[in-house]
């Protein structure tokens, strides 16, 4: 098992052999990119942050950050260098093997399936609250949300209370899914609109509340202190842990290597141009609503979507306040409490039309995944059937779709949240690894981009992104090893016996 290690130039022969059309260039990549970080992390969880850090998120947005900006550097190197789909599955193969390798690809199920699931939950609340402010019309509440589920010993068990089922999620997810069946261009294409749609609104949001600025809004700055007290996932470190999923997205970049023109080039521009745009939007955007309302906990200690946290969130609507840290839309929010509800609507609508690029690239970076490991033989080979008219991978594309809406369906934005992280860390982790080990294992093959100061980043990267892990809530963090329990049984009984690898193929059939 940890033998069974497939060669990269196996490996770049099979891209070549069995591969998807390629036709993303430097700008689309970008695009792409800036598309899959922007999104539910700062339309939405800017409240959840600032419940647990107050004005501190400020440095959180900084900690997370300067995370994912190391570990961008260890993807370029490895993107530049394996320019297929696959991501950290397929440089894992490559370098630790082909067990270690599947768990990576279990694990980004939660990066990225998980994560799709999020954004729709987190588009649903933005979208009902549209839709009640300029028709009055609401869904019932058990069709707008899902169950809140808490652990009783080890056994998950679901509060019905807060509603049934989250309807809006389950259309948008499947109406991104049919998208991306018809093909990756198009796709793209709608994705640069809806970026710039989503730059637009966040950029408007920077000019308005800036000027709005009142330092006294900044103290207490860090009332829970850096690791908060008595409750896991609190305080500016638990901040910056949950705040990395806004984050989470730069390396769908990667897994959209085998659809880019020249990748050598263009995959680093895609991955660190992007994270560099969207770390400015986020310290400014950040800046600005902590500036203009203030942005202090409800209570002390109180982790955001807790039972305590709803009970003193409806005790303050109630008596006509809604801090920011109790806000569903937490940046129209902001606006309207300066004073700009029309602002505010058009915040509102923006979220609504961009959020679905972000489920988009999730769905396009796990299927892309999906394909590759079933192209491996580590899951069935059907999965990777090309579609003859669109060129793109439609079943897995639709069994994705599905997972999607499921979760969505069924779970709150902040739990998704968090369990995506969880896997999304450990397969940053495994890449800061990786990126080290070929440096030693093979020196001399061409590295078009090379990692700088790697035996400094490198290692930095990995422990950045355990120290994040630790710093999740105790639920997030037990999701990824019974996950990964789960993900074992299944290659036992399936992708062990049938890996193309341990039958001695190192690359795919036609």
């Amino acid at each position: 098992m940890f033998g069974r290690v497939k060669p990269l130039d196996a490996i770049l022969a099979t891209a070549e052999k069995k591969s998807l059309h390629r036709t993303l260039g430097p700008v689309q990549l970008t695009l792409l990119g800036v598309g899959a970080i922007i999104g539910t992390g700062i339309f939405v969880l800017t409240a959840a942050a600032a419940q647990k850090a107050g004005p501190g998120m400020m440095i959180s947005f900084i900690i997370a950050g300067f995370v994912c900006a190391v570990a961008a550097l260890c993807y370029s190197e490895l993107a530049s260098m394996v320019p297929v789909s696959g991501s950290a599955y397929t440089y894992s193969y490559a370098v630790v093997g082909e067990l270690l390798a599947w768990m990576v690809g279990w694990a980004l199920i939660l990066e990225y399936a998980v994560a799709a699931s999020a954004v729709s939950v987190g588009w649903s609340g933005y979208f009902m609250g549209l839709l009640k402010s300029l028709t009055g019309f609401e869904l019932p509440p058990q069709f707008q949300a899902g169950p809140t589920w808490s652990l009783h010993g080890i056994v998950p068990v679901a509060d019905f209370s807060t509603g049934l089922i989250n309807v809006p999620a389950i259309v948008v997810a499947l109406l991104v899914t049919a998208l991306l069946v018809r093909g990756t261009k198009e796709s793209a294409t709608l994705n640069a609109v809806l970026v710039a749609i989503k730059v637009a609104a966040l950029g408007m949001f920077i000019v308005l509340t800036v000027p709005a600025i009142q330092g006294t809004h900044f103290a207490p700055f860090a009332p829970n202190g850096w690791f908060g007290s008595g409750t896991s996932g609190m305080g500016i470190v638990g901040a910056a842990s949950s705040i990395f999923f806004a984050y989470v997205g730069f390396d769908a970049v990667s897994t959209a290597a085998e659809e880019t023109r020249d990748p050598q080039r263009n995959v680093p521009i895609g991955l660190i141009g992007s994270l560099g745009i969207c770390t400015i939007f986020y310290l400014l955007v950040a800046a600005g609503a902590i500036g203009a309302i203030g942005a202090q906990p409800t209570a002390l200690g109180v982790a955001p979507g807790s039972e305590e946290f709803t009970r003193q969130c409806a005790a303050l609507v109630a008596q006509g306040k809604e801090p920011l840290v109790c806000s569903n839309e937490a940046l129209a929010h902001v606006l309207r409490a300066i004073n700009y509800t029309r602002a505010g609507d058009l915040i509102g609508l923006a979220a609504n039309l961009a959020l679905p690029s972000v489920i988009l690239m999730m769905i396009f970076g796990q299927t892309r995944i999906f394909f590759v490991m079933a192209r491996d033989g580590l899951l069935p080979e059907r999965l990777a059937a090309v579609h003859p008219k669109w060129k793109t991978p439609h079943i897995v594309t639709i069994v994705t779709g599905l997972f999607v809406a499921v979760a969505a369906a069924l779970l709150p934005v902040g739990q998704l949240a968090d369990i995506s992280n969880s896997g999304t860390l450990f397969a940053f982790f495994m890449v800061s690894l990786a990126v080290l080990i070929l440096r030693v294992k093979d020196p001399a093959r061409v590295r078009p981009f090379r990692t700088p100061l790697v035996w400094v980043f490198g290692p930095i990267a990995a422990i950045g992104c355990l120290f994040l892990y630790f710093n999740l809530p105790i639920e997030a963090m037990l999701v990824l090893p019974v996950w990964g329990a789960i993900g074992l049984v299944f290659y036992f009984i399936y992708g062990y016996r049938h890996s193309h690898v341990g039958r001695g193929v190192v690359d795919s059939h036609d």
